[in-house]
């Protein structure tokens, strides 16, 4: 049997999440749902769309967490609410996204697509934090192979470059693509990646960097332990937190 490609492996993660969820009863009609970015979370907003589609979930009122996750809500009939309607109160019965590295105490790196704040907000006010991810994003430390991302402050950039340089990372600010310049959240801020020689303790620096005048948010999720449902290349699942 051939090896399943990554795109594969994060199309089989979502499906088999979503699957899951809604067999576990997770996933309700009339739930509070909110719904991630990026080439993983998206096959999982597709997957949910079909469950809408086929009348097996109604009234699913989903916050989406990017311009391209409201877009793809909108192609696919998934409703979408804001974080401040009062029908959703600010709280969520179930949030699920991608990952960019997860490691084996299923601490997060997250904001490749420079949506982490965003995502934060909705991981962070869920009841139950769901990531799915192809086997590419398993590692053992955070940290030293995928940058950590960090929203700023435009004007702060400089003095926040001062003391994350300190931390002993380098610090890139990121470009866009396609246009000259930083890349600009959907917030307004930019973003700068951090990647270290040594592994560091994620938990001490999501509250560390977060402390810094002009950092937004950070891309280090540790506060709210997620299920994962990582696709290996063989074609199976690994489930955690079940």
């Amino acid at each position: 049997m051939a090896e399943l490609t990554q795109k594969e492996q994060k199309e089989l993660a979502a499906r088999k999440a979503i699957d899951t969820l809604v067999e576990k009863g997770l996933i309700f009609s009339g739930m509070k749902i909110g719904l991630g970015t990026g080439s993983t979370a998206l096959p999982a907003v597709k997957r949910l769309s079909e469950y809408i589609a086929e009348g097996k979930l109604k009234g699913i009122k989903a916050v989406a967490t990017s311009f391209q996750t409201e877009n793809a809500c909108a192609d696919w009939g998934v409703p979408v609410f804001s974080f401040r309607d009062r029908i959703i109160n600010g709280k969520l019965d179930l949030a699920i996204d991608g990952a960019d590295e997860i490691d084996e105490e299923c601490n997060l790196i997250k904001g490749g697509g420079a949506a982490l704040l965003r995502e934060k907000i909705v991981a962070y006010n869920a009841k139950t934090f769901v990531i799915v991810a192809d086997s590419s994003k398993a590692v053992k430390t955070l940290g030293t192979k995928f940058p950590l991302p960090v929203e700023i402050i435009p004007e702060a950039y400089i003095p926040v470059k001062k003391a994350l340089e300190k931390t002993g990372a380098k610090v890139v600010l990121r470009e866009g693509v396609k246009k000259c310049g930083p890349v600009i959240t959907d917030n307004g801020n930019q973003i700068v990646d951090l990647l270290w020689e040594k592994p560091v303790n994620p938990k001490e620096y999501e509250d560390f960097i977060n402390d810094i005048t002009g950092v937004v948010e950070t891309g280090f999720f540790t506060k709210n332990t997620p299920k994962a449902f990582i696709a290996k290349e063989d074609g199976s699942v690994e489930i955690r937190g079940f």
